[in-house]
């Protein structure tokens, strides 16, 4: 993305400013037994309060309206050995089906590890014995300069996802320098997830458990869905020198009518658990303004548009009514479409008033967007959990933020 698509007061932002020193043993690699035990910083006005989780509800304003992201996480990972005995990593972040004439094909997108030993012609193979039968998954190049590959298997009466399942493994992040474990398959996942498509987990919801949300029920908050699946967007690390010189790439999301009526009836403050749920949410707001505007209903949101577009002042209301009432003309129950959302400091957020989130990676988009959501505070903060010894990044502790104001 060229940066002279962007307001002039993006143009400076450097990556460096978004780093931070992050010992090795402050990275959490599995999470706490009991998932709702972990430590819960709050910030709110500028102060910091320690807490555990469990203890969410008591600082959640009264009618907050809580925004869950209910993707699931997809065993995309696969493991393919050459005859040579090298290994070749596919790791699927976006794949579409297509008949051929010798049967079903799954064309996928994918980071591959090891490429450079996949010769151009070669088909890589996995095998599986279960009952007597054999399974075979094969995998062969698409477009190798695209990193596209074409996957077939057998026996071909199994749904793609049965065929990840007896293949393939958790994708949990790379940082945490180990294979993924059986103990994976639940831990990367929330206890609420869903809808199939992710390649990394919603990270903020993995503390939330049954009985936390009961006990936001009994407090009185309410809480709806959407679905963002969670892909290179998210956990793309930044390259460039120039933070707006990083590209985002577009991920799908998924809006239920039922999630618009939610908005809808709300009167309170709306906290969005995760920062996939937050890029959701605003991403809406302004595909909504598009549709008052001019009438239609972008498929994409680009990076861009959200900061050419900040001179229209349509209020979360009139957009919320605006996107019913094309639901209710078109005959649809949900909204589906992709986002490049890219939250820069200077970011105006228009629905979002609170967010439940972990301690993110150095030279990150996320952290870029906590930056926007509560300023350079987010320094203090973060110096802070490392001086309490909170556990960082994916299977870390949690956070409440409040901007100022």
């Amino acid at each position: 993305m060229s940066d002279q698509d962007l307001p002039d007061f993006l143009h400076t932002l450097q990556t460096t400013e978004f780093d931070y020193p992050l010992p090795e043993e402050s990275i959490a690699l599995y999470p706490l037994e009991e998932r709702d035990l972990s430590k819960l910083l709050v910030f709110r006005n500028g102060q910091i309060t320690h807490a555990g989780f469990r203890e969410i509800p008591d600082f959640l304003p009264e009618k907050s309206l809580m925004v869950f992201n209910n993707t699931k996480v997809i065993p995309a990972r696969l493991h393919f050995q050459r005859e040579t005995g090298s290994w070749i990593e596919i790791l699927i972040v976006a794949h579409h089906l297509e008949k051929s004439e010798d049967g079903v094909v799954m064309n996928c997108q994918c980071i591959i590890g090891n490429k450079k030993k996949w010769k151009p012609d070669e088909i890589l193979y996995i095998r599986h014995y279960e009952n007597g039968t054999e399974l075979v998954l094969q995998a062969s190049w698409r477009s190798r300069d695209e990193d596209q590959v074409s996957i077939r298997w057998n026996p071909q009466n199994l749904s793609f996802a049965e065929v990840l399942a007896h293949f393939g493994e958790m994708p949990i992040p790379p940082y945490l320098n180990r294979e993924a474990d059986e103990t994976d398959k639940t831990n990367y996942q929330t206890v609420y997830a869903k809808e199939d498509g992710a390649i990394a987990a919603p990270t903020a919801g993995l503390h939330f458990t049954d009985r936390v949300l009961k006990s936001l029920a009994d407090k009185g908050l309410s809480t709806t869905w959407l679905t963002l699946h969670v892909g290179l967007g998210t956990f793309r690390p930044m390259k460039s020198e120039k933070v707006a010189e990083h590209e985002m790439h577009p991920e799908e999301v998924v809006i239920s009518k039922q999630a618009i009526l939610d908005f809808l009836q709300n009167e309170g403050p709306v906290i969005t658990v995760g920062t996939t749920s937050i890029r959701s949410l605003e991403s809406l707001f302004w595909l909504g303004t598009e549709l008052l505007a001019n009438g239609s209903l972008p498929q994409l949101l680009e990076t861009k548009d959200p900061y050419q577009w900040s001179y229209r002042k349509f209020t979360p209301h009139e957009v919320w009514s605006g996107l019913l009432n094309w639901l209710e003309t078109n005959k649809k129950n949900e909204i589906r479409f992709f986002t490049r959302l890219y939250i820069m400091p200077g970011y105006t957020f228009r629905v979002v008033n609170g967010l439940v989130t972990n301690f993110h990676q150095p030279k990150s988009t996320l952290l870029v967007l906590i930056s926007a959501f509560i300023g350079p505070d987010w320094k203090e903060m973060y110096n802070e959990a490392l001086r309490k010894n909170y556990r960082f990044l994916s299977y870390g502790d949690s956070s409440l933020l409040f901007p100022r104001g």
